[in-house]
């Protein structure tokens, strides 16, 4: 077993992906337990279609991607949390329309400007793609996402649960409510190369309702998501190796399994309860 690991891991680019992948999961599976709990979902969704556009408008200007990405999906963030708070457009339709007018200014950038890219692998992920630069901005990134989140936690936490109350005692819930979204931000476009445009959503949602099928508190859902997201990222990239399938989608699938088991659990238990 330990032969067949170290053959995995040999090559270069499975160590980068193995590397932006344990980071993506952690920071995911933490913001994703906040993102569910206040019915926040699908901004992970749009946000990854903002961050496809980006990177299409990057690489059709020769730009780095991911220096010009982060910068405008955290904009694209801010103005979501501004359009959903102002209440003229609910949270819901301001995702579908910047998603998909997203997607639509990328495909056009890039059939325009005639740069030929592999779209497969910018709409589902590719373990080829990450470079030695990628690996040490998402080290750099996720560093910064962790640190803050843990930092703020108990405020994060408060927030979560309660706006209206932890407005009421002097916590700035505006300023927190966009700390998430950046952070969130922030990990959706370093994910991106890795799970693609269409599946990097799933690393936040999957691992938090998972985790809720048997957890009770906030932070043993946090900490039980971040070891099923980690565990189902390792095996997915093990197994897409292996038995030569796409990376994003093996993971996706492995937690689709998990969270089934978890929920089998989860029932069992209410039942013998």
């Amino acid at each position: 077993m330990v032969n067949e690991l170290i053959e995995v891991f040999g090559y270069s680019f499975m160590q980068r992906a193995l590397i932006v992948g344990i980071l993506v999961s952690l920071c995911a599976a933490v913001l994703g337990t906040s993102l569910v709990l206040k019915r926040y979902s699908m901004i992970g969704d749009g946000l990854s279609h903002v961050s496809y556009g980006a990177f299409a408008i990057a690489a059709a200007a020769g730009i780095a991607p991911l220096y010009f990405a982060i910068p405008v999906v955290i904009v694209a963030a801010f103005l979501l949390l501004r359009i959903t708070a102002n209440g003229k457009i609910n949270g819901d339709s301001a995702i579908a329309i910047l998603s998909s007018s997203s997607l639509a200014i990328g495909m056009i950038v890039l059939s325009v400007s005639g740069v030929s890219i592999d779209i497969n692998s910018y709409m589902f992920g590719s373990v080829l793609a990450l470079t030695e630069n990628d690996v040490l901005v998402s080290v750099i990134c996720s560093s910064a996402v962790c640190v803050l989140y843990f930092f703020f936690y108990h405020r994060i936490f408060a927030v979560t649960f309660d706006e209206s109350f932890s407005g009421a005692t002097g916590i700035h819930t505006g300023i927190y409510n966009t700390l998430i979204s950046v952070l969130t931000a922030v990990t959706i476009v370093i994910g991106m190369k890795l799970m693609g445009a269409l599946l990097i959503s799933s690393l936040m949602i999957f691992p938090s309702l998972t985790s809720m099928r048997i957890c009770r508190s906030f932070r043993s859902v946090a900490i039980c998501s971040a070891a099923i997201s980690v565990l189902c990222f390792v095996s997915g990239l093990i197994l897409s190796y292996y038995i030569d399938i796409p990376t994003g989608s093996g993971i996706v699938v492995l937690n689709l399994i998990v969270f089934l088991i978890f929920a089998l659990i989860g029932r069992i238990r209410r039942i013998n309860e």
